[in-house]
């Protein structure tokens, strides 16, 4: 049992902890190679390079940024350089890029001989950690039957979506969710504050309500204490997400204006200089004079 995993962030890094846990072989690759050398101690793999890793690995997860990230890394779209040998190998695209990157991603994996599944996650760092995260699965049926027990390590649950692109929509649904949800319970929390609304009461009457969501509970002590420095999800991460709902959306024919709002905001949450805090840092930009929260 062994798998490659390319691109050691938050998520990565849970992503190699889990695995561990569960006996395999864990082969890395990250491009700023100073964020990694703690890992060697753990038993990891370092590769000095991605087609190092490739090399020796069947099965790769892709847990990098964005989708000109995979390009570079793969090196599917430069002219001068050779792509990476992808011949009999397996990439489990687990970002959050658009369906129409993973499409493109996905028919360069293939025409290199390889197989390709993007596989995008919902959940975090504690879910990555315990095997219980949400994962969508999109691609050939075939190859997700075939990379179905190395899923279930990170989610004992996998979901298969369809055709490639469908599980990269489905995860920019839920991000542009996050985004919604954070900056309306922001707005109605900080305007609850500032008129004298007992915080307790506010919440057990959004409790009792049908507009209730988990992650009120989750983020509001954060809220409170506008501490948002331990981050699952940075901010910065949330705009690049708004920013390819909206571009994918608008193509789609959808009218983005509500949305287009919190980009604002959460670009000026990031040129703030939150950019690495916790998402729910947005509640600053959204409330930043309230009130001695309780």
């Amino acid at each position: 049992m062994d798998i490659g995993i390319i691109g050691i962030g938050l998520m990565g890094r849970a992503f190699v902890e889990r695995f561990l846990s569960q006996g395999y072989t864990v082969r890395i690759f990250n491009r700023t190679q100073d964020n990694i050398k703690d890992l060697v101690d753990n038993g990891v793999v370092v590769c000095v390079s991605a087609d190092e890793l490739i090399s020796a690995s069947n099965t790769i997860i892709l847990m990098v940024s964005n989708a000109e990230a995979i390009n570079h890394i793969l090196q599917l779209n430069n002219q001068t350089n050779k792509p990476a040998d992808l011949h009999g190998k397996t990439i489990l695209q687990m970002a959050t890029i658009s369906p129409t990157q993973s499409k493109a991603i996905g028919e360069a994996v293939t025409a290199l001989g390889g197989r390709y599944l993007e596989a995008p996650v919902l959940g975090s760092i504690p879910e990555a950690q315990t095997g219980t995260l949400i994962i969508m699965a999109a691609g050939a049926k075939d190859v997700f039957e075939k990379t179905l027990p190395t899923l279930q390590v990170l989610g004992s649950a996998p979901r298969y979506i369809g055709d490639t692109g469908s599980a990269a929509a489905l995860k920019l649904a839920m991000n542009q969710l996050i985004a919604s949800l954070t900056a309306g319970f922001s707005l109605s929390l900080g305007y609850a504050i500032e008129n004298g609304v007992d915080t307790d009461l506010f919440m057990e009457t959004v409790r009792e309500s049908a507009l209730y969501a988990k992650t009120y509970d989750k983020k509001l002590q954060k809220y409170l204490d506008r501490d948002f420095a331990a981050a699952n999800f940075t901010t910065q991460h949330l705009l690049k997400d708004i920013r390819l709902f909206i571009e994918d959306a608008k193509v789609a024919g959808l009218n983005t204006d509500a949305l287009e709002g919190i980009e604002r905001i959460t670009s000026k949450t990031v040129e703030d200089g939150m950019d690495v805090m916790d998402y729910s840092s947005i509640y600053q930009v959204i409330c930043p004079d309230g009130k001695s929260e309780k």
